[in-house]
């Protein structure tokens, strides 16, 4: 659906280079600090920032080959685009109808009422959820075969996220081959969410595994100097030096649960993994 090779993109002192992709019918996390390059990998995705090399492939199309029809199967929710706050969503309706050729107003209009979205009421008055949830209606509206989500859900409230992310599910459940890019600072969206995750830093990937892998695989473990010591560390990702010994990032947790099993263990989440990978050393 999306696959990305060899994308470079010099901004002074920041280099962008990273490569990954989007199958069809997958929801694809990418995970990272502020700064570290998803921001800058959405826009190069989307052609509104120009790129030093490497490819983009969307349908397996170059993206500077898509046509129209093309553009129109692709939702965009950017952290930092929406709508001017002077306009209603009646306002809005015309405008989506002429955008998309597939433009669906009477499901537009039956998640409007859904999440209680007033018609007349100008953008710039709606809370923070609500312009949220009009963002991403304004994506899923033309039946889009691929959604582009750069942090949907910050700044949102719990029960708001819970149902932005019943509508993605919504949406995935339409159509077996609609896939989902998606940023989010917030680790239990990802989780609940994603079926693989990307860890962008200083404009690389550095990890790419499956959510259930990860879950179910990786662990934290916190040891002591001695138990340090005596560790097998083949199958340790990362360490970290702690005031009571150390922490260690494994894929392999069934092992160390085995065989060391005084060691104080963690099961592995995004959270403690984007720490270990970014914060601790490589063996």
């Amino acid at each position: 659906m999306l696959e990305i090779n060899g994308l470079v993109k010099n901004y002074g002192d920041f280099t962008l280079d990273c490569s990954m992709k989007v199958g069809k019918g997958r929801i694809t996390g990418l995970i990272g600090q502020n700064g570290a390059g998803k921001s800058t990998t959405f826009k190069a995705i989307l052609g509104l920032i120009a790129v030093d090399r490497g490819t983009i492939k969307i349908f397996g199309k170059d993206v500077r080959e898509l046509s129209v029809k093309d553009r129109q199967k692709i939702g965009v929710v950017l952290s930092d685009s929406g709508f001017s706050g002077y306009l209603t969503i009646n306002d809005i309706i015309p405008i989506l109808s002429h955008l998309y050729a597939n433009f669906d107003k009477p499901f537009f209009m039956r998640q409007m009422q859904r999440f209680q979205l007033p018609a007349n009421k100008k953008i710039k008055d709606f809370s923070t959820g609500m312009k949220a949830k009009l963002k991403l209606l304004a994506a899923i509206c033309n039946h889009a075969k691929l959604l582009i989500l750069d942090e949907p859900t910050v700044g949102l409230d719990v029960i708001t996220r819970d149902e932005l992310l019943e509508l993605l599910r919504e949406y995935m459940e339409e159509d077996e081959e609609n896939s989902i890019l998606i940023s989010s600072h917030i680790s239990s969206d990802l989780e609940t969410l994603c079926d693989d995750l990307y860890m962008i830093h200083d404009g690389k990937i550095i990890m790419h595994e499956d959510t259930d892998v990860l879950l179910s695989d990786y662990a934290l473990l916190k040891v002591d100097e001695e138990q340090y010591e005596g560790l097998d560390k083949q199958y340790l990702l990362r360490f970290k030096k702690e005031p009571y010994g150390y922490s260690c990032l494994t894929d392999q947790r069934q092992y160390y649960a085995e065989n060391y099993p005084a060691a104080a263990m963690e099961k592995g989440t995004v959270d403690n993994v984007i720490t270990m990978m970014i914060r601790g050393t490589a063996l």
